[in-house]
């Protein structure tokens, strides 16, 4: 469930084959997020309705916390010892967060050893969501009339959505990037074959290049989001040449102040796991579609861009999607990641420690 849209989708597989079984999307308008109760009820009325206008079976249900409910940090810890790595990942660590790790929720995955002037070190990307949170989803998801199986972080959907592309020999030390540009946050994900090596959320997205291009054009916000519509899809209405390069012009320091952030991310990789620059990037998440913004990224980042496409070997028959063979559909990356997730152990070949 993304801050403006909750999608539903339902997969299965036999063997080789994959495909879609049901899929729908609702979004949420900017009434349904007013506060924390009009976004719930919203949100459960929104889950009914696909629930019975679709063709879902059954009700138990994988999902994500919110970006903003995550807890997301690297750490380089000086042992290698899995009995301390624990207590301090649980104690010392979980409390920086104002996490206590006898109530909230802790993970942690090890991304690997890594050299620290002459010393090795062990590179870990710690996970952690606070009860209240975890208890208000679980609460939402039941009121909505489904049964939780699983709660998943959103950053370990979105690789697991990809990272069954990774599993040639060849591709084992391959190091690719994975990012997905939502309202709020822009989720960055390095990995060395099918390992995942780094992951941090800027809170950067949509709504700040909405809310940039409704104060330089002093316009409110709903009319900015139209503006920025028509800018990336030209079937929505014509806009004038002058107005196009305003938008693109408000739009420019969050573009750069992102691209900023990104690098940072490149090069702290770099410099952790003294490994190569990576060369290109898939995109995913509702404003990967703005073509402005991924060509500035390019740009910037000197890299190469391009969008995910999560259904890649699904069969799409009988769903919206066929009528569409040639669209990404890269805003359903991590739902894609949610559906699937069991269908591989271990889970994205990453050793992710859990506590019960």
């Amino acid at each position: 469930m993304e801050s403006n849209s909750i999608r539903m989708i339902q997969l299965a597989h036999t063997g080789e084959n994959a495909r879609v079984i049901a899929a729908d999307e609702i979004q949420i308008g900017a009434g349904a997020s007013a506060d924390e109760q009009s976004r719930h009820e919203f949100a459960v009325s929104a889950i009914k309705e696909m629930l019975a206008r679709g063709n879902f079976r059954g009700r138990s249900v994988v999902s994500s916390l919110s970006n903003s409910s995550l807890k997301i940090k690297s750490l380089r810890l000086d042992t290698s010892d899995a009995d301390q790595i624990e207590q301090l990942i649980t104690n010392d660590i979980a409390a920086q967060f104002g996490l206590d790790s006898d109530n909230d929720e802790i993970r942690y995955i090890i991304a690997g050893s890594v050299y620290h002037a002459d010393e090795i070190k062990n590179e870990i990307i710690f996970l952690g969501a606070d009860k209240e949170s975890i208890s208000q989803h679980i609460a939402l998801l039941e009121e909505a009339g489904l049964k939780p199986l699983a709660i998943d972080a959103a950053p370990c959907a979105l690789f697991r959505c990809f990272s069954s592309s990774l599993r040639r020999q060849e591709d084992q030390q391959l190091v690719s990037v994975f990012i997905e540009v939502g309202s709020l946050f822009t989720t960055v994900i390095i990995s060395r074959g099918q390992q995942i090596a780094f992951v941090k959320q800027i809170p950067i997205g949509g709504r700040k290049l909405n809310e940039q291009v409704a104060s330089k054009l002093d316009v409110d916000y709903d009319e900015a989001v139209v503006l920025r519509s028509k800018l990336r899809n030209t079937d929505t209405g014509t806009i004038e040449t002058t107005t196009r390069q305003a938008i693109v012009d408000a739009m420019s320091f969050v573009i750069e102040e992102l691209a900023r952030e990104i690098s940072l991310c490149f090069k702290y990789y770099a410099v952790t796991f003294r490994g190569n620059r990576p060369s290109e990037a898939v995109f995913a998440g509702t404003e990967a579609y703005e073509s402005v913004l991924l060509e500035e990224l390019k740009k910037h980042l000197d890299i190469e861009v391009k969008l995910a496409q999560p259904f890649r070997g699904f069969e799409l028959a009988g769903t919206e999607f066929a009528a569409e063979q040639n669209a990404s559909f890269c805003e359903w990356a991590v739902a894609v990641g949610l559906g699937v997730r069991g269908w591989d152990s271990p889970d994205n070949g990453s050793e992710k420690h859990e506590r019960n």
